[in-house]
């Protein structure tokens, strides 16, 4: 069993770098022994890689003398014409040339997460908040709100044996119109269980009850900023967390076929509402496009946004560049998909949920021809 950081990390190597190439759009370097390194090793290990010629971002623990402005918005942060300091963490982000450098002593996941975006957009791709998946050679991307059931829809999909792996939560796009994966670890909660079986029976911690799943989860949304503060504590909570189970999607699906990048060839947009029964709608890109890009900004991570807007604020992020790039790109990888909005009524149980939209999802990719060009 895998938890964030947990033994077998590749950050307890001892190389003085960790490398990662993002499907050629994105080069990262992070020092082995900083204090974020198990997390981003975990997180980023489908990427990990030697001998780069050069880096987009780098990650450390220490923080860079800064000179050249001492500007304070309040007690938020504090910046120069390169450079930028979020007061409340301590943590550094400097624009270095076309790339850049973040330094800090907590977890810097959700710090990385907007400039990787930044970053592969100026390449023509972009990062979405979705499921994500493969079944004859078809890139299939389902995106939805947070705990509107795309876990366990996957798991459905994997146990019916005719779609492979490509992202559990996040994904990219190209505007040349191929989906690429994200194979990050899954979080499983206790309602999963009956789902990933094997996954639970092998586990020794406790786990709160289903019914106690939602505030607990609230709770613990509210302590993460401070938490990863903490890298070792961080890591320690997770792995004894009653919250869930942190795993690597290789071992929530032994023996199931993954894909790293397909033609995008359909894309669902899902929400659960008040409506009586489920209903399928086809939709066009000037639905679809705000939704993907609004979507992925809204499910980013608080403290994600709280740096994106710092960022925007003092001109070393062009907000509006971003989101139209990102835009842009959305739209041109939409070109050859079919669109569609799905809603599930909300009092559907999760397992009814995911088993309607296992039932459009096949019907949808049975419409389409099959495609070349899929990679596993």
């Amino acid at each position: 069993m895998s938890e964030f950081g947990g033994r077998g990390s590749a950050a307890r190597q001892n190389s003085e770098w960790l490398e990662f190439d993002l499907h050629g759009y994105c080069a990262i370097r992070v020092q082995a022994q900083c204090p974020s390194a198990p997390l981003l090793a975990e997180t980023f290990s489908q990427f990990q890689t030697e001998g780069l010629d050069h880096h987009d971002l780098t990650v450390t623990g220490d923080p860079e003398r800064v000179s050249g402005g001492s500007a304070f918005a309040e007690n938020d942060f504090r910046y120069g014409p390169r450079h930028l300091t979020m007061c409340r963490t301590g943590e550094q982000v400097i624009v270095d040339g076309q790339g850049w450098r973040i330094h800090g002593s907590g977890e810097l996941l959700v710090t990385c997460v907007p400039l990787i975006d930044a970053i592969i957009g100026k390449r023509g791709a972009t990062m979405v908040h979705a499921l994500t998946v493969v079944s004859n050679g078809q890139g299939m991307c389902v995106a939805a709100w947070g705990g509107s059931g795309k876990t366990s829809t996957m798991a459905n999909l994997m146990r019916s044996g005719d779609f492979a792996f490509m992202g559990d939560d996040w994904a990219f796009v190209s505007e040349q119109g191929a989906l690429l994966s994200f194979w990050k670890p899954m979080f499983l909660k206790p309602y999963h269980r009956p789902l990933y079986p094997h996954i639970f029976a092998t586990t020794t911690k406790p786990l709160v009850p289903r019914r106690l799943s939602k505030p607990f989860a609230q709770l613990t949304t509210l302590a993460h900023p401070v938490v990863t503060q903490y890298p070792g504590l961080a890591r320690r909570l997770r792995r004894w967390s009653p919250e869930g189970i942190a795993v690597r999607p290789q071992q929530a699906f032994p023996g199931a076929q993954f894909g790293t990048q397909a033609p995008l060839s359909v894309v669902v947009f899902l929400e659960r509402t008040d409506e009586a029964l489920p209903q399928l709608t086809q939709c066009d890109a000037d639905w679809m496009v705000p939704r993907l890009v609004g979507n992925f900004c809204c499910e980013l991570p608080e403290h994600s946004r709280e740096l994106l807007f710092a960022l925007g604020g003092t001109g070393l992020v062009s907000l509006h560049e971003w989101i139209d790039t990102k835009s842009t790109i959305v739209r041109a990888s939409l070109t050859n998909a079919a669109l569609f909005r799905l809603t599930i009524p909300k009092r559907y149980p999760p397992d009814h949920a995911s088993e309607t939209a296992l039932a459009f999802l096949r019907q949808l990719r049975d419409r389409a021809p099959a495609c070349d060009g899929a990679k596993f």
